[in-house]
């Protein structure tokens, strides 16, 4: 791969209110946990070749970085920094976003020796896959210098693939989409979209009343700067399955019947679904606890409910734990999407409150090691984002994919399929764990890739 133009994106000049100033956002519990993790790179979206419809590459780049510097006159957070202060005093340290305009990181690459197909019709996804993706390697708290958002835009044989990293202090899955459709639909116009057109994102996070700010928690760079655990292997094994809308709608069905309910929702059937192959597939001791860990959207669960365009991270972490019997049993995906579906239903206003709370008391981050081992599996992203919908003013994309950032053992990535109600999972495991699952007949009869 070339690298042919690296350029600093920033806000028009011109601000919309206070937005592009030296604007100060306090973080809260939701953005902190994050620092050491490493940053987000769940929007990589492949497009066929958009020349039949622009006629030049370098029309489309300016379009792009124009368009980009329009969206993030709604968006200045993404063209920000984070500011981290060490109190001495007490040994803590405190961090804010500042809104002051640095900018965003742009790539223009071109990859010769890739076509659309390599990427479209593999179940084990490429290792070219990461160069496409930039500022690979960093983690959230290295915002203070590197951008909070670089995109990369690479020519391929036939197509192209245009990749996001972002900085997950600062927003968490839906707000990205939110943001990628925003910036698809201004430059699909060329710029021409009104204020009025495009909602402004709530900025401000959410706290508790009297709560002293800035947050100050215990955090030591040095400690973290080595990576999570440094004994994490990288770049695991992968494999993408794809699930149509048809056979999740058969799965939901014999959960229910199982589960005697009404309440499973057909994601947590697949869920359960991949989670009893996988540990079918470990050969685990019927008495060996396992667990299935899942963020938890918070926005629409607290009372009264967040702003729908709350603009920052509203997630939390929380698993489910079953024996290995009761899970494999006759009846078992039942049992486990009821499992699942309470303790998702557990995460009442009150609940969520108290977990807040909590962390102030004794903070905690999210890092690799202590999200998943070899008993636990772990969920991210959501096949409700608006993934398809993407249209720069050359077509939807073809496919979604994601970099290597925070990938291990035990990950999964669930994304929206190209068909409408389908959808695709990415699971990272060791090799002899994904051949088994495989030659799982009853997890692979519900697969269709």
């Amino acid at each position: 791969m070339k690298i042919l133009s690296t350029t600093t994106i920033n806000a028009p000049n011109q601000s919309l209110g206070d937005s592009t100033t030296d604007r100060k956002i306090h973080l809260n519990p939701w953005d902190l946990q994050f620092l050491p993790f490493g940053a987000n790179q769940t929007a990589g979206l492949l497009y066929k070749h958009p020349l039949e419809k622009i006629d030049t590459i370098n029309q489309i780049i300016h379009q792009l970085k124009c368009s980009l510097s329009s969206t993030l006159a709604f968006f200045p957070l993404l063209a920000g920094r984070l500011e981290i202060t060490e109190h001495e005093n007490d040994n803590t340290i405190s961090c804010y976003l500042k809104c002051n305009n640095a900018g965003v990181l742009f790539v223009h690459a071109v990859e010769k020796n890739v076509a659309v197909a390599d990427i479209l019709r593999s179940t084990c996804p490429p290792q070219f896959i990461q160069s496409l993706f930039p500022l690979n390697g960093i983690k959230n708290y290295e915002g203070t210098s590197q951008p909070l958002l670089a995109v990369q835009v690479t020519e391929l044989i036939d197509g192209i693939f245009l990749a996001l990293t972002i900085n997950h202090v600062v927003i968490d899955g839906k707000p990205t989409w939110n943001f990628i459709n925003s910036w698809a639909e201004i430059s699909k116009l060329n710029g021409c979209l009104q204020i009025s057109k495009l909602p402004t994102p709530t900025l401000e996070r959410w706290f508790p009343n009297a709560i002293q700010l800035p947050i100050r928690f215990p955090f030591t760079i040095e400690k973290n700067h080595a990576g999570n655990d440094g004994k994490e292997k990288l770049n695991p094994p992968e494999r993408l399955f794809h699930f149509t809308k048809e056979k999740i709608m058969e799965l939901k069905s014999k959960a229910n019947i199982e589960a005697e309910s009404n309440n499973i929702s057909s994601l947590q059937a697949l869920l359960t679904h991949i989670w009893r192959s996988v540990v079918l597939s470990r050969g685990f001791d019927p008495q060996e606890e396992v667990q299935f860990m899942i963020v938890i959207d918070t926005r629409s669960r607290f009372f009264p409910p967040l702003p729908e365009d709350y603009f920052g991270n509203a997630i939390i972490l929380s698993g489910v734990s079953m024996k290995v019997g009761e899970l494999l049993k006759e009846g078992g995906l039942g049992k486990g999407a009821r499992e699942m579906n309470k303790m998702i239903a557990s995460h009442t206003n009150e609940k969520l409150k108290n977990h807040y709370e909590s962390w102030l008391k004794t903070p905690s981050f999210i890092r690799l090691g202590s999200v998943a081992n070899s008993n636990s599996l772990v969920v991210s992203s959501s096949p409700r984002f608006n993934v398809y919908e993407c249209d720069f003013g050359w077509g939807k994309p073809l496919r979604v994919r994601s970099g290597d950032s925070n990938k291990r053992n035990g990950k999964i990535s669930v994304y929206p399929g190209a068909e409408e109600g389908s959808v695709d999972i990415e699971v990272c495991l060791p090799y002899e764990i994904l051949e088994a699952m495989e030659n799982d007949p009853e997890f692979m009869g519900v697969v269709s890739n």
